[in-house]
């Protein structure tokens, strides 16, 4: 019993450090303090080896350095990064546990965009479709799509929607609305980011819809509810309904298809994601994670062919 009880005690306080590792790196990636990030791993790694967590603290350097426009740096995170965890892929399979698919994810995002930033997108673009059809049956195939939508996506005709289940209004088809700016939100019953992106779809709504803009938001389901406790789908589709009613209810009756094909399709693995289709159906911006009202405005009237009003924020 005492060994037992030692046991516990010991795998949970790994476990605490483990988590610790990830919020010091990130603390020191927002202070730009790059040399302590590099300490915290070292020392960790010393006293604990490789781990998931600490791959997923590693891949953040590689995040970081990227946004610092650190390219040498953000490479040599992501190389080893992907290299030890596509190591640590001989022990567990990658949805296992997850840290790891976050730290591979990562990796492969900073080396793609990498590549990008120095010219090399057509690169950029056959890496990460061969790394799509290795880990297509992964949870990292919707953010290896995400990041090939990110090089590719803007200037091409956008993706239709699988529409075969839905909330609200019944969705119109892509190709059916040729003639309309159409604005895409991609988003989640947890996300609070989403939520706190709705008066400012409602805003564009109210100011856009006599232009013809129309707006679709596509969810998807993920097996739970409120406070992450386990349900049905059905159960899951009923508290999405409520979720709308509370957070969304000012966006005019968007229709909202469920379908999981929709974000994989579009690599909405950030919540929200933002598509923008010109009134040929081309998208014109694709944009992981919350947009400004400003930036997203400015968006949006040029593709509705007025210019943003004067003064908007």
């Amino acid at each position: 019993m005492r060994r037992i009880r030692f046991t516990a005690l010991f795998a949970g306080s790994l476990l605490l450090v483990s988590a610790q590792v990830i919020g010091d790196v990130r603390e020191s990636i927002a202070r730009h303090d790059f040399a302590q990030g590099d300490k915290y791993i070292q020392n960790y790694r010393a006293k604990n080896g490789v781990t998931p967590e600490w791959l997923e603290a590693l891949s953040w350097l590689g995040r970081g350095a990227l946004v610092e426009k650190k390219y040498d740096q953000a490479e040599s995170y992501a190389d080893e990064t992907r290299t030890l965890a596509l190591a640590e892929l001989a022990k567990p399979k990658l949805d296992d546990e997850r840290h790891l698919p976050i730290a591979l994810g990562a990796s492969m995002e900073v080396h793609a965009q990498v590549l990008a930033a120095r010219g090399e997108r057509g690169e950029a673009v056959v890496f990460l479709r061969h790394e799509l059809e290795t880990f297509r049956t992964t949870s990292i195939a919707t953010r290896i799509q995400k990041n090939i939508n990110l090089l590719t996506l803007e200037g091409k005709a956008a993706p239709p929607l699988e529409m075969i289940e839905w909330l609200g209004a019944r969705p119109v088809p892509l190709d059916h609305l040729k003639g309309r700016p159409v604005l895409l939100f991609f988003w989640a019953h947890w996300c609070g980011d989403c939520k706190r992106e709705a008066p400012d779809l409602a805003r564009l709504v109210s100011e856009y819809q006599s232009k013809g803009l129309v707006l679709m938001g596509p969810s998807q389901h993920y097996g739970y509810a409120a406070g992450g406790e386990d349900v049905s789908r059905e159960q899951e589709t009923h508290y999405i309904g409520e979720v709308i009613s509370q957070y969304y209810a000012t966006l005019g009756g968007m229709s909202v298809p469920l379908s999981e094909a929709n974000f994989i399709r579009y690599g909405a693995s950030t919540t929200p994601t933002i598509v923008l289709l010109d009134r040929q159906g081309i998208v014109r911006c694709y944009h992981p994670g919350a947009m400004p009202y400003a930036q997203l405005a400015a968006q949006v009237a040029k593709v509705v062919g007025l210019e943003a009003r004067a003064g908007s924020k």
